[in-house]
């Protein structure tokens, strides 16, 4: 009995191309990386376009939606570019984060000029955040989809897949929780009356605060020079261990037909835009902190409620991934987000409770808000952590029942995926902006204004979690036990495919 467990466990410590801590770590600073351009463009473009450039909010969301259907065309090219490509001494993926580091740090620093000290026109501000924002989202793709496929050559141990996934979402909350924590105490400056004095509030006297333009672009020209730095950290501390095809023929209709009949990846890609729609709905906090709270240092405390539960289960995310199963982690533990959500969303715009909890104001007070962030994070925690691991699972699932293995082709439908719940946010969420009646030269705490705007903060995200939860728990198939042949499949024929290519080598020589 003994002996048998000493057998397994030694094979499998002995996985052929397993990875360690040092090189997870690389992989990780390279996302770190990421999320220095992702999180501010994410969270902080919005408010520069209708703050400082002055751009309705409707506008803003119409230019959003117009970069989206570019990406239509561009995602699919940029996913035939990559599969396309012969490996070369560096690997297949690898190489793009030395090619794609600097242009895509630089489309990061242009989104954020103070372009309103040049011109006023809304048109022309307009075409130039058009212009921009489409450079950004090029590039961000052109790093994203290989930088994604990467981790599935790095390693075909389901060990070390888990270990890149979890260090991949150590380094994205890193990187995030850099700028959220950051930006709200550097990109504001007082607002000032006309005698040089404060501006306060006048129903709580609490001082208000605009964008700053300048401020804005200065911390975006650091985080692109920081990306850069670390994209080129990921490139020298990572290596490809599964071979790619030397040439590839990549089949994309058939790759493309097998997708959409895959109910695993068909579920991952409507979680993968609800997850990411609402990251990027998350950044319509910074107006409600700004214009409810009235206090835009919710900003940093909001992140820290948000990214705490990861730190503290992080560490333990691969052996309870390893004991549970992915699905089966993210299945049951998202409920909690999806309960908190919706319980602060009825007591949020309940004007009874709201009366009673706050006499004075008749406004939800911001420790609640806090506290339900802190149960989201909870809740949400294994989604965030194994996300990567589980599109990892679903392109071992296609090889395993088509036979076709296409790493950029998955990855750039799922970025698509995640593009499009990013869309959908920006877009729905600066039109309700509009809805509600904000300007950018709206400050503090506005009747009727901001009331809607806690409306639309809290109803969206208590339907997105809701919806997350339903798919990984009822939705998404590939629990621990289907997995398992899955895995050993992919291993021995990873392993016949070596021994092949040793033998052509031996008859080449």
């Amino acid at each position: 009995m003994n002996m048998a467990k000493e057998k397994k466990t030694k094979e499998v410590n002995t996985h052929p191309n397993r990875i360690g801590v040092k090189e997870a770590a690389g992989y990780t600073i390279a996302e770190a990386g990421n999320m220095f351009n992702l999180t501010y463009i994410s969270g902080y473009l919005k408010l520069f376009m209708t703050d400082v450039l002055k751009i309705p909010a409707a506008a803003a969301g119409i230019m959003l939606i117009i970069t989206r259907l570019w990406d239509c065309i561009n995602d699919p090219i940029w996913g035939a570019m990559v599969a396309k490509r012969k490996p070369s001494k560096d690997g297949k993926f690898r190489p793009y984060l030395k090619w794609v580091a600097v242009p895509l740090g630089i489309s990061t620093v242009l989104c954020f000029l103070p372009y309103n000290l040049v011109t006023s026109n809304t048109t022309i501000l307009f075409i130039i955040a058009l212009v921009t924002y489409t450079f950004y989202g090029m590039m961000y793709t052109g790093m994203n989809i290989p930088f994604g496929s990467l981790a599935s050559v790095i390693t075909d141990d389901p060990k070390g897949r888990t270990l890149l996934s979890t260090f991949r979402s150590i380094g994205s909350g890193v990187g995030g929780a850099v700028v959220s924590l950051l930006a709200p105490m550097l990109i504001y400056t007082v607002r000032l009356d006309g005698a040089g004095n404060p501006m306060t509030d006048p129903m709580t006297d609490q001082v208000i605060k605009d964008a700053d333009g300048n401020k804005m672009f200065i911390f975006g020209l650091v985080m692109g020079i920081l990306s850069i730095i670390f994209y080129l950290w990921g490139y020298k501390t990572t290596k490809e261990r599964v071979p790619s095809a030397p040439e590839p023929k990549v089949d994309f209709k058939g790759t493309y037909i097998g997708l959409l009949k895959s109910r695993p990846f068909v579920t991952m890609a409507l979680a993968g835009v609800l997850i990411s729609g609402q990251l990027q709905f998350n950044s319509f906090n910074a107006y409600l902190y700004k214009n409810y709270f009235l206090n835009t240092g919710l900003g940093t405390i909001g992140t820290i409620c948000n990214y705490l539960p990861m730190v503290i289960f992080v560490l333990f995310t691969p052996k309870l991934v390893e004991k549970f199963g992915k699905k089966e982690l993210c299945g049951n533990l998202s409920v909690i987000a999806a309960g908190a959500s919706v319980l602060v969303a009825v007591l949020a715009n309940n004007q009874s409770f709201l009366n009673w909890i706050d006499p004075a104001n008749g406004r939800f007070p911001a420790w609640i808000f806090m506290l339900s962030l802190l149960l989201i994070g909870f809740g949400y925690t294994f989604v965030s952590l194994t996300c990567w691991a589980v599109v990892m699972d679903v392109i071992d699932y296609q090889e395993y029942t088509t036979g076709i293995r296409n790493e950029s082709a998955v990855y750039a439908v799922y970025t698509f995926s995640r593009k499009l719940g990013q869309t959908i946010a920006d877009g729905l969420g600066l039109i309700l902006l509009q809805w509600a009646n904000y300007s950018g030269d709206m400050y503090g705490f506005v009747d009727g204004t901001s009331q809607k705007i806690m409306l639309i903060c809290t109803v969206i995200p208590a339907v997105v979690y809701t919806g997350v939860w339903l798919l990984m728990k009822f939705g998404y198939p590939l629990d621990k036990k289907r997995l398992e042949p899955i895995y050993t499949f992919i291993r021995q024929k990873r392993a016949e495919e070596a021994e092949l290519a040793k033998t052509a080598e031996a008859k080449g020589q």
